[in-house]
């Protein structure tokens, strides 16, 4: 990882829960509360940057490295800034028998990114991820916290004039 050019810290709110996460683990296993610290940092930031890994990292005496691999090894967060509607399209096997194919495209096209991009004026970002364990109203897409089941290119078009209209 990179040296500190920036610094990171919780709020004071923030730290109050991070001690909470913390205190649920045994002495000296501390450390597994990496996952519930990184998402109070993505819950913070939007995203998780690098210094705020180095501050969880510190936070639970546990090596960077430590860190750095469970942010990169899991989809749920995000390791750049996104935008406003974190777009993510399930492409596992029973949402893609549903397909999940064009409803991609159907973002892809109305929106004019590619996954893993973000529209110019900062308001969506697409991404693809693994199963939801919805599979029963494939396709599924989640934006932000809420899912959208029994997709159809015309309900994401909805979906998209919606979200930008707020």
């Amino acid at each position: 990882m990179k040296g500190k050019e920036e610094q990171f810290s919780f709020t004071s709110e923030n730290l109050k829960k991070a001690k909470k996460f913390i205190e649920v683990y045994p002495k000296g296993k501390e450390g597994s509360a990496v996952m519930p610290l990184l998402y109070l940092v993505q819950e913070q930031c939007g995203w998780v940057p690098e210094p705020a890994m180095c501050y969880v990292a510190d936070m639970l005496h546990i090596p960077h490295i430590r860190v750095y691999e469970v942010a990169n090894f899991y989809t749920m967060y995000n390791l750049k800034p996104v935008g406003k509607y974190l777009i993510r399209v399930c492409r596992t096997t029973p949402c893609w028998l549903c397909s999940s194919e064009e409803i991609l495209n159907t973002f892809k096209k109305k929106l004019g990114i590619n996954i893993g991009e973000t529209t110019k004026d900062n308001l969506f970002t697409l991404k693809e991820v693994e199963c939801f364990g919805a599979c029963v109203n494939a396709p599924v897409v989640q934006i932000n916290n809420d899912f959208y089941e029994n997709l159809t290119p015309e309900k994401v078009e909805s979906i998209i004039a919606e979200l930008s209209n707020k």
